[in-house]
Parts: C-alpha cells; sequence; structure tokens
C-alpha cells in the first residue's frame, strides 16, 4: 500500500464521483481526473421482438433510459452497480450477475428468455450478443453510448513523479494510462484494476509489484486493494 498517497481516479463520469466518495470514506484523497468520458449516441430503439433487456453498464442504463419510455420488460445486468442504476431508472425486474460479461451470459442462458436486446457502448469489452447467439438465445445489440479519451491535467500528471493509487475499471482505460506511461515513467505508481484484462495493458510499463488485480471483477473487491 502506498501509505498516505492520493488516489487517481480514472473512471468517466458520473461513475468517477460515486467512486470518488468511496474512496474518501476509507480515508484516502480522491483524484478525480477521468481518462474517459462518455457521450450519448442519438440510437433508435426498437423493442418489437425483445423479451428482456441486457445491460453491461450503468452508462448503458442511463443512455438506455433517455431514449426510450418503456420500463416493463425484465432487465440483466452485468453487476450490482449496474443493477442499482437500473432499479433507479424504475426498473422493477432486475437481475445481476455480480460478476462479468461472462457471469452476465450464463445468467441469462440459465432463465433462457426468447429474445434480448443487449444496450451498451459503441466499443464494448466483451461480445455479450455474440455469446448468446451461439448458444441459442436470440440476441441482438444497439449502440446508445461511447467511450472517448480524455487528457488528464497537467496537475495530474504531475503527480506521476511521487507516490499515487490509480483505480482502473476498464481496459480503455489503462491503455490511455499505458500511454501515458510510455512518455512519463512513474516508478512510485500503484495500478489497482478491476481484472487481469484490465491489468494486461500495463504490462512492462509498471513494476509487477505495484500492479493488484481485484479477485472478482466488482468495485467493492477494487477498493479493497487500497488497503491491501
Amino acid at each position: 500500500m502506498n501509505e498516505g498517497a492520493p488516489v487517481w481516479i480514472t473512471r468517466a463520469q458520473p461513475g468517477a464521483e460515486a467512486t470518488a466518495a468511496k474512496v474518501a470514506t476509507l480515508g484516502f484523497a480522491p483524484i478525480v481526473d477521468p481518462l474517459l468520458e462518455v457521450a450519448p449516441i442519438a440510437a433508435s430503439i426498437d423493442l418489437a421482438d425483445a423479451a428482456a433487456l441486457a445491460f453491461t453498464s450503468a452508462n448503458g442504463v442511463q443512455a438506455f433510459s433517455r431514449l426510450c419510455d418503456s420500463r416493463a420488460l425484465p432487465v440483466f445486468t452485468v453487476g450490482r452497480a449496474t443493477a442499482v442504476a437500473a432499479r433507479e431508472a424504475g426498473f422493477t425486474q432486475v437481475s445481476s450477475a455480480d460478476g462479468d460479461v461472462e457471469d452476465l451470459a450464463r445468467l441469462i442462458l440459465t432463465a433462457r428468455p426468447d429474445s434480448i436486446l443487449w444496450a451498451g457502448a459503441r466499443e464494448p469489452a466483451g461480445d455479450l450478443v455474440a455469446a448468446l447467439n451461439d448458444a441459442g438465445v436470440a440476441a441482438r445489440g444497439v449502440a446508445v453510448y461511447e467511450t472517448v479519451d480524455r487528457a488528464p491535467s497537467e496537475a495530474t500528471l504531475a503527480l506521476l513523479g511521487r507516490p499515487l493509487s490509480v483505480l482502473l475499471h476498464s481496459p480503455r482505460a489503462a491503455r490511455g494510462l499505458a500511454g501515458i506511461l510510455r512518455c512519463r515513467p512513474a516508478q512510485a505508481l500503484r495500478a489497482l484494476c478491476l481484472s487481469e484484462a484490465v491489468a494486461a495493458p500495463l504490462d512492462g510499463l509498471v513494476e509487477s509489484g505495484s500492479v493488484a488485480r481485484a479477485p472478482r471483477p466488482d468495485e467493492t473487491a477494487l477498493l479493497a486493494l487500497l488497503s491491501a
């Protein structure tokens, strides 16, 4: 653990502020300076043949909810945070896989709905739609938002020369950090990653002992690494 080190939160808003509040509650000083930002897509939502909805992020729930007023269909979500977002948006039948995209696919395959509409990012981290179709569940997807890279402030970059912990929720954010570290090595950096896939882009750029991976892909497990 980097004792007394600030914690750089790289995830996109509005999730970054929610994470910052949790980090502060744990007694650490959060620095909110996302490497990503979310841009909505003006998509057309067709529910004609959908028996259920699937979401792999809270951003997907929020973007879908702005585009479509219907809340009648059952919802399957990748994890608890996404499930909370779905309930806050007005969905009442919400099942959470409490894991990753593979866990979500297994949950849906167990329930065997007639068809699934997934709403999410233009470039998702995992292909839920293909996994479901390959397993015999009719699924289609609609992109309702896209994630774009964002440059951090010079004030944040200046901290790379000091002890600093960085929270990484996605491979995309980790790739952004990797690009920075190729130009500005950070010997005292500790990278805390949501999963092995998130940690992968940092290979060779951060000392192996300074990269920690959450034992399961949820934020509670990720934040526990701060005190490990």
